[in-house]
């Protein structure tokens, strides 16, 4: 079974693509993520899937639903959160849930139980009676998730969905959304530019300019770079450079923190590097590849945490790819 599937989907500002060609499944039940950064055309993509954006061209469905020619059955079947804030800051917690719960055609009595489900699993019980123009940012991230999640949606389109968050609430809302997933099979698809929490991802496309790079699982993206990077820092890096190319046919990079260089099986040949190195090691260190080694690899710049692109490969140089 599929929960959305888009085939040649283009969304035009002027002449500007923000989405350029789109092709996506996603099956059912999975946790699917775009990782890109702002700009990259993420939220066109989300609007587009959501019905709150008509395509310039091609098709999709959601929920087994076309977007375009039956958009209040696709909207019975999904939730959102928004990347921007969409409470009315008049009303309290327990009001913006009960006014959501009226929408979704809730009966009173599961209403209630839902409403005090999500205050209570956000930490917001306590303040389910404070107007949400009280809140924090934070605070009102919580409860636009629980808000989201009322009525059960099949399909949970989630924009840059922990902006806000601390980390102990940001683990949090990964937990109760992974049972959610394993109880009621719902589909969660959510846009982020922040690495560690595409680590939730059963799979992930990552977006640049308007177009899927790439995707697959976070391990399956991850083995591509297949090399474990090692920074080393000695007493006469310049001879250590010398070194490691003359005895081990290794090319490294000077660096602010000292040589770095990509290896396969780091750990492991690490200590051979110190015992043939005729220079005093004072410090080395090793890091498996990450996500932002992968985004660097297909496009050519890494992510900041503000979303925007950094470094280029250029920036970095030839022996670090």
């Amino acid at each position: 079974m599929t929960a959305i599937r888009a085939e040649g989907l283009y969304a035009y500002y002027g002449t500007n693509a923000a989405v350029n060609g789109l092709d996506l499944t996603v099956p059912d039940g999975a946790t699917f993520g775009f990782l890109g950064p702002n700009g990259a055309g993420k939220t066109t993509t989300i609007s587009m899937l959501t019905t709150l954006l008509k395509p310039t061209a091609g098709r999709a469905e959601v929920a087994g639903v076309d977007v375009v020619s039956r958009p209040a059955e696709v909207r019975r079947r999904i939730g959102i959160v928004f990347q921007e804030s969409t409470l009315d800051q008049d009303l309290t917690a327990a009001e913006n849930l009960r006014f959501q719960a009226d929408l979704c055609g809730l009966g009173r009595r599961e209403a209630r139980g839902m409403i005090a489900e999500m205050l209570d699993m956000m930490e917001l019980s306590g303040r389910s009676n404070v107007p949400v123009g009280q809140f924090s940012t934070g605070l009102r991230r919580r409860l636009e998730i629980a808000r989201g999640l009322l009525g059960s949606p099949r399909v949970l389109f989630l924009d840059e969905p922990t902006t806000g968050l601390d980390a102990q609430t940001r683990a949090a809302v990964w937990e109760y959304l992974g049972r959610r997933r394993q109880e009621q099979g719902i589909t969660v698809f959510f846009t982020t530019h922040q690495l560690e929490e595409a680590e939730h991802c059963d799979r992930i496309a990552i977006f640049d300019k308007g177009k899927v790079v790439t995707e697959g699982s976070p391990a399956e993206l991850k083995s591509i770079i297949g090399s474990d990077l090692v920074v080393l820092r000695t007493e006469d890096d310049a001879l250590a450079a010398e070194q490691l190319s003359e005895r081990f046919g290794l090319t490294t990079e000077p660096a602010p923190d000292g040589l770095r260089l990509r290896v396969p099986h780091g750990p492991t040949l690490v200590p051979r590097l110190c015992a043939g190195l005729g220079v005093t090691v004072l410090s080395v260190t090793t890091t498996s590849p990450t996500l932002d080694d992968v985004f660097l690899h297909h496009t050519g710049s890494e992510i900041r945490e503000s979303g925007t692109k950094t470094r280029t490969l250029s920036d970095i140089g030839e022996g670090m790819r």
